[in-house]
């Protein structure tokens, strides 16, 4: 059988990135934030028909351009975001010789959970 990732992750591989993982996901929660108050304000000055540009959008396509900076850094590691509010993250693993994600939410002191590559979060089940 093919496998879905190139990159796989111990548990205590993945536990050593979720410092930097909290970071990520409290910054990315800070720029999602902002945006949603420019995209707030850019709405109401399209609706007085005022100019755009300047710094709001300056500040909006750079909350943007770091979002996407962001994700990258899950994507390059082939760690996927399943749900950004939740910060919920699922690395691809090994368990019991089987593909699977090792699933972690940003509340979880630890790894603790796992699920196969297709049940998602409703087939977690304990390490």
């Amino acid at each position: 059988m093919a496998l879905q990732f190139t990159k796989h992750y111990t548990r205590e591989d993945a536990e050593s990135l979720l410092p930097q993982i909290r970071e990520w996901l409290e910054e990315l929660s800070r720029l999602r934030s902002r945006l949603s108050e420019h995209d707030e304000r850019l709405a109401q000055l399209l609706a007085k028909a005022d100019g755009l540009g300047g710094d709001l959008v300056n500040r909006w396509i750079r909350g943007l351009a770091r979002i996407k900076d962001l994700l990258q850094e899950f994507a390059t590691r082939e760690i996927q975001v399943k749900d950004l509010d939740r910060g919920l993250i699922d690395f691809p693993a090994f368990v019991g010789g089987q593909e699977v994600f090792l699933c972690w939410e940003k509340d979880e002191d630890t790894i603790e959970y796992w699920h196969d590559l297709t049940s998602g979060y409703g087939g977690r089940e304990r390490l």
